[in-house]
This record gives structure tokens, C-alpha cells and sequence, in this order.
């Protein structure tokens, strides 16, 4: 279960505790099939819904 946050905050990251970062990049990482480490768990990925996406569809590049 994702954690609840206000997708419409500036900044997401800020609204995430540990436990809730480590859900959304193991949900991304399951649904998509893709590796997120705790590396990529930075305030600039993390910011918006934007930034998860770019972030998301970069990690995708990497495995074509």
C-alpha cells in the first residue's frame, strides 16, 4: 500500500518518511521492472509526480 501524501504538494519528498520512500521504490520497481536503490531516493527524484516519472522512464532506457 503506497503511503498517502498531497500530490499536489510542491514537494513530495518532504512529505515521505523512510518507510514511505521505501514503498514507492519498491512498488515502481515491481510494476515496471526495474532496479531503484536507496541511491535514487533523492529529494530532486522524488520532488513531483514528474520527476518519479522521468526518473522511472530513465531507469527504462538503461535496461533497452
Amino acid at each position: 500500500m503506497l503511503p498517502l501524501v498531497d500530490l499536489d504538494s510542491d514537494f513530495l519528498f518532504s512529505e515521505l518518511d523512510s518507510l514511505g520512500v521505501t514503498t514507492i521504490l519498491m512498488t515502481l520497481s515491481a510494476e515496471f521492472g526495474i532496479e531503484l536503490e536507496a541511491k535514487d531516493a533523492t529529494p530532486k527524484n522524488l520532488r513531483t509526480l514528474d520527476s518519479i516519472a522521468a526518473m522511472v522512464e530513465e531507469k527504462l532506457r538503461e535496461i533497452k
